[in-house]
C-alpha cells in the first residue's frame, strides 16, 4: 500500500482577534482546495479557550464541510474525549458516520490545552486517568454493547446507540512522546496517531511507540495496523 497525504489541522488562526466566520471560511476552503488536488483526509480539532484555535466542536465543523466536498475522509483531529460523555460520542459519531456516507474518521485524545480543561474543572492527572476510562466505555458502545458504568463525570445505566456503524470507520488515538497513547489504542483495537512525528521527542518515541502496540495488541488479542498509523509533522507547501 502506498503512502496517503491529508492535513492534521488545529486550525490555527493567527493572529488572535480574527472575525470568526472569515476564519471558518478560510479553513473550508483550505479543505475544499486539498479534496481537488487530490489528498487523502483532513482532521480538525476541539479547542475552547486558546484564542486562535477557533472551533469548539470539530463535528459541527466536519458536518458542514462534507457537503462542500467530494472525496477527501474527515476526521476529529482530535475530539477532546474527558470533556464529553461518551454515549453522545458515540451516537455523534455514528450519525456523522452515515452523514458522511463512510467519510468520516475519529480521532481521539485527552484534551491538550490545560486552560480548556480547568474551564470545566479537570485537573490534569484526571484528563489521563478519564481518557482511558472513557476510550474503554466508548469502544464497547461503538461494538453495540450495553453500558452500565457511573464516574465523577456521568452515570451510564444500559447506556447504547439506536444503531450500528455504515462503515467500518477509522478510530485513531493521538500521541506525541508519552506512551500512554499507543498503550490505549492497542489495548482497545485502534490506531495510532503520532501528532509530533518530525519533533525531536516524539520522532524519538516513534520506534517505542510501535513497539507498544505491538506487544500490548498481543496482551488484549489485537494486531495493529501499521498501514493505519498516521504521522503527523508540519510541513510548507508553497
Amino acid at each position: 500500500m502506498g503512502l496517503k497525504f491529508g492535513t492534521f489541522m488545529a486550525p490555527f488562526h493567527c493572529p488572535p482577534g480574527q472575525n470568526p466566520t472569515t476564519a471558518y471560511q478560510r479553513d473550508l476552503e483550505i479543505i475544499q482546495h486539498m479534496d481537488k488536488l487530490g489528498f487523502d483526509e483532513a482532521w480538525v480539532g476541539e479547542h475552547h479557550s486558546a484564542g486562535h484555535e477557533l472551533i469548539p466542536d470539530p463535528m459541527t465543523f466536519l458536518a458542514w464541510a462534507a457537503p462542500q466536498t467530494k472525496h477527501i475522509k474527515l476526521g476529529t483531529g482530535v475530539l477532546s474525549l474527558p470533556y464529553h460523555n461518551p454515549l453522545w460520542v458515540a451516537d455523534r459519531a455514528l450519525f456523522l458516520d452515515r452523514l458522511l456516507r463512510g467519510r468520516f474518521m475519529l480521532g481521539l485524545g485527552p484534551g491538550a490545552l490545560p486552560t480548556d480543561a480547568t474551564m470545566i474543572g479537570i485537573s490534569l492527572e484526571e484528563q489521563r486517568t478519564a481518557f482511558e476510562e472513557d476510550t474503554e466505555v466508548l469502544m464497547a458502545i461503538l461494538r453495540g454493547e450495553k453500558v452500565t458504568k457511573k464516574t465523577n463525570r456521568y452515570n451510564l445505566v444500559e447506556a447504547h446507540t439506536q444503531y450500528a456503524p455504515y462503515s467500518d470507520f477509522d478510530i485513531t488515538v493521538a500521541a506525541i512522546a508519552s506512551p500512554t497513547g499507543p498503550r490505549i489504542a492497542a489495548k482497545n483495537g485502534i490506531h495510532l496517531m503520532s501528532v509530533g512525528a518530525t519533533d525531536k521527542s516524539g520522532f524519538d518515541a516513534l520506534g517505542l511507540h510501535w513497539d507498544v502496540m505491538e506487544e500490548r495488541g498481543a496482551e488484549f488479542g489485537h494486531t495493529p495496523d501499521r498501514s493505519k498509523w498516521r504521522l503527523c509533522g508540519p510541513m510548507h507547501l508553497a
